[in-house]
């Protein structure tokens, strides 16, 4: 076995802070500061210091293994990008101001990859002629780019960032499924090997594109994405992706319509005090403007519309909420109580599933200081489309089983993509199909956060103490501790030779002038999963052998701790 390297303390170019940043907002971003992983160099940069390079090093390890097990062969893309291939796809515009765009001294446009789809594109074009030549699974490990509004959270939402990306080139359609299922499983084994506790879910393909997408979230107190989890059964799902049925209504025995005088009643809030009625009995009608045209979004008076899902829904179209100037003008729209219907041609309107037809509604009249009640989706207005729009709720029912969700915060780690035939139809990837004929390639678009992984280990395993990291992603297998004296430092390093000798990674604090307990405290900062401690029984040789992930601790002779730390 080939020796391993033997990592001296008082050489590391690394110093554990005693007490949280001040900046840091969540675990990870503290723990990995503190214990000299990371540091900050700019807002949404980071740097990596020794012992946080070794911990990447190890999931990119990871990674590459279980990626090269499927068949796919890495390759390396440049991470500044023409302008031209994103301008085919649309994305130059849809990416809006997340994205990077430069110039070179010429005037020409770039911009800094924030995904490769593109690229990855032209280059199957440029290297496969025929079907003979597919199916094929490209990737890469290289740095991003997204120009963060509000870069946040340490490295869990930066505006540089290490990322696995890969790309399926496939004929038919059914090869697209054969190399998702692939990418999928591979996923799986990355995520358990790595040891953080994840959940696949249902999700919106966004900016990206295509007809299926599911991302792998790891539960975290942190994370930014909101994720529903069924108690029931296996359905789980990003709350983004949720989607409910449109259950119509008998309404033929419903009243008609009728203007109820409501003054000073300019919200849902209001109305339903006045009336003495429950929110959830009022149609609430938002007006967005979607590129400039307004167009109103109903949902029940007691749910929040959710923007982004708006957005998603008109993407790649702006959306806006309306301003008092947009009412000027306007006498068809009157503010505090507009209702659905009369809007007629003049304003499109969506709603949300749960304004079925035939369902009744208390909204507003279209005229100041007056609702109308018993107003009848389907009768007495047209919903032009039905969308998702409403924020998810816990207990709403599973859309699979029907019991109450649950909802939890996550991190996402993974994201996958049946891509379909967006990026070959812009950039025209065809090849010689079976029949002689071109035949135009379907993709796939498969991502896994490299450096984000290190932020979710990081707030999925550490305690009071500190980081607690598996052996296959930890800096090292074995944190050897020096109490101080120069006997127990010999101990130490004689230990530390041997170990390494029979291949087992070993961090030694050998710092000459640092007190004990201050060694001991930084071991169990900086979470290596074993730790020796050459001390007070040194010159017996006994040490004590301490597990980080359980506590244990016990004191063995020397040849008993090697032959357990090489075993």
């Amino acid at each position: 076995m080939a020796k391993a390297p033997v990592q001296r303390m008082s050489k590391l170019m690394a110093k554990t802070l005693r007490d949280d940043p001040a900046d840091a907002e969540v675990l990870s971003h503290k723990l990995l500061v503190r214990a000299g992983y990371v540091r900050r160099t700019a807002a949404g940069l980071w740097s990596w210091l020794p012992l946080g390079k070794k911990v990447l090093g190890n999931i990119e390890r990871i990674v590459r293994e279980e990626m090269d097990a499927i068949g796919a062969q890495e390759v390396q893309l440049p991470a500044l990008l023409p302008r031209e291939p994103y301008e085919a796809t649309g994305r130059w515009q849809e990416y809006g101001p997340e994205l990077f765009r430069l110039q070179d001294r010429k005037g020409g446009d770039y911009l800094l990859g924030p995904t490769h789809e593109e690229i990855f594109t032209l280059l199957v074009k440029d290297q496969a002629s025929s079907y003979k030549d597919l199916p094929v699974i490209l990737y890469q490990i290289q740095n991003k780019y997204r120009d963060e509004a509000r870069p946040r959270a340490g490295i869990l939402r930066g505006r540089e960032f290490l990322m696995k990306d890969s790309y399926s080139f496939d004929v038919a359609d059914e090869g697209l499924a054969e190399s998702y299922a692939l990418h999928r499983a591979a996923y799986q084994r990355i995520f358990e090997r790595l040891g953080l506790d994840y959940r696949i879910c249902a999700a919106t393909a966004g900016a990206m594109g295509g007809s299926k997408s599911e991302e792998f979230l790891a539960p975290a107190e942190a994370g930014e994405d909101t994720f529903a989890d069924c108690p029931n059964c296996d359905y789980a799902a990003n709350t983004e992706a949720i989607t409910f049925a449109l259950t119509p209504v008998d309404a033929t025995d419903a009243p008609a319509a009728e203007d109820i005088p409501t003054p000073d009643t300019p919200t849902i809030e209001t109305l339903a005090a006045s009336l003495g009625v429950e929110a959830s009995a009022t149609l609430k009608n938002l007006l967005v403007k979607v590129d400039g045209e307004i167009v109103a979004v109903g949902v029940p008076g007691d749910r929040e519309v959710d923007l982004d899902k708006v957005e998603a829904h008109f993407a790649p179209a702006t959306v806006e909420l309306v301003t008092a100037e947009d009412f000027v003008g306007r006498p068809d729209l009157v503010r505090g109580y507009v209702g659905p219907q009369g809007l007629g041609d003049k304003v499109k309107y969506i709603a949300d599933p749960r304004v079925a037809p035939g369902t009744a509604w208390i909204t507003g009249a279209n005229k100041a200081d007056t609702h109308a009640r018993n107003v009848v989706a389907g009768r007495d207005f047209e919903v032009d489309t039905y969308v998702d729009v409403v924020v998810v709720r816990e207990g709403d029912p599973c859309p699979k089983c029907g019991t109450g969700l649950k909802l939890d915060r996550a991190i996402e780690i993974g994201h996958i993509f049946q891509l379909g035939r967006k990026y070959a139809d812009a950039l025209k990837l065809d090849v010689l199909g079976q029949n002689g004929k071109p035949a135009r390639v379907t993709m796939g678009s498969y991502g896994i956060g490299v450096s984000r992984a290190v932020a979710a280990l990081a707030e999925q395993h550490a305690d009071d103490k500190g980081l607690v990291w598996s052996r296959e992603v930890a800096p090292a297998d074995v944190h050897v501790v020096a109490a101080g004296k120069a006997l127990q430092t010999e101990l130490a390093l004689d230990v530390s030779d041997k170990l390494a000798a029979a291949g087992v990674r070993v961090l030694v604090d050998d710092r000459a002038g640092v007190s004990p307990g201050v060694k001991f405290t930084d071991a169990e900062l900086i979470g290596v999963p074993q730790i020796l401690v050459a001390g007070r029984r040194s010159a017996e040789g006994v040490v004590e052998l301490k597990d980080r992930r359980t506590g244990e601790r016990e004191e063995v002779t020397v040849e008993e701790a090697l032959t357990r730390l090489t075993s």
